[in-house]
């Protein structure tokens, strides 16, 4: 198959956003049924890169009130008490670097390495914008943490990840989970936001399948 005609599917998603972990089944299975037949690529969005200001107890609550809206519709775990911790930034950028330093040093590891943060996060309640927390991660997917931390930090892994971003917003995506189908140089949006396994198969096998 050349690359032309190539067909890839993309998930565009952020670690640390609650609606992707809750997704996390749905692009397993996607991954496992249709990774003979297609290519299933990760860009990451940036949800909230470069934040640096302390969260306010107010937007704490919203979250959270997302988490457990997601908990309801998927199922997947949390652990709300305690959660973002007072003080606690939340800065996307670090942990989406993680993914790309891992890209960098093993393409094959990024999806376990994707759902081990989300997994830190959510339900360990782990700080996953500390490089030491993802140096971690990184050897609990197979990968040398000495080799991962100056990955993590070097100028190459910064520039891919706000490539990852800038791309996402060329491409109009503004909100994840996203997911789009691309047939040679055709991209179509397959689907926006959450949806189960069930509406996306359909999706896929009706546009990207043909």
């Amino acid at each position: 198959m050349s690359a032309m005609n190539e067909k890839i599917l993309w998930y565009v998603a952020d670690p640390m956003c609650s609606w992707c972990w809750g997704f996390t089944p749905v692009i397993e299975r996607i991954r496992n049924e249709y990774g003979g037949h297609l290519k299933v690529e990760l860009l990451l969005g940036g949800l909230r890169p470069g934040t640096n200001e302390p969260m306010p107890s107010a937007q704490r609550e919203e979250i959270l009130h997302h988490w457990h809206t997601v908990h309801r519709v998927t199922g997947q775990s949390f652990k709300f008490e305690g959660a973002m911790p007072e003080g606690f930034v939340y800065d996307t950028e670090p942990a989406s670097r993680g993914v790309v330093a891992v890209s960098l040093i093993n393409p094959e590891a990024v999806f376990p390495f994707f759902k081990a943060v989300q997994s830190a996060f959510y339900v360990e309640q782990q700080n996953v914008t500390s490089p030491v927390v993802l140096a971690k991660l990184a050897s609990s997917v197979g990968l040398d943490a000495e080799q991962f931390l100056p990955t993590l930090e070097s100028d190459t892994a910064k520039r891919q990840t706000l490539a990852h971003f800038q791309k996402a917003r060329q491409w109009g995506v503004h909100g994840f989970p996203t997911v789009i189908g691309q047939n040679g140089v055709d991209r179509s949006l397959l689907s926006a936001g959450y949806c189960s396994f069930e509406e996306l198969r359909t999706k896929l096998d009706e546009g990207l399948m043909k």
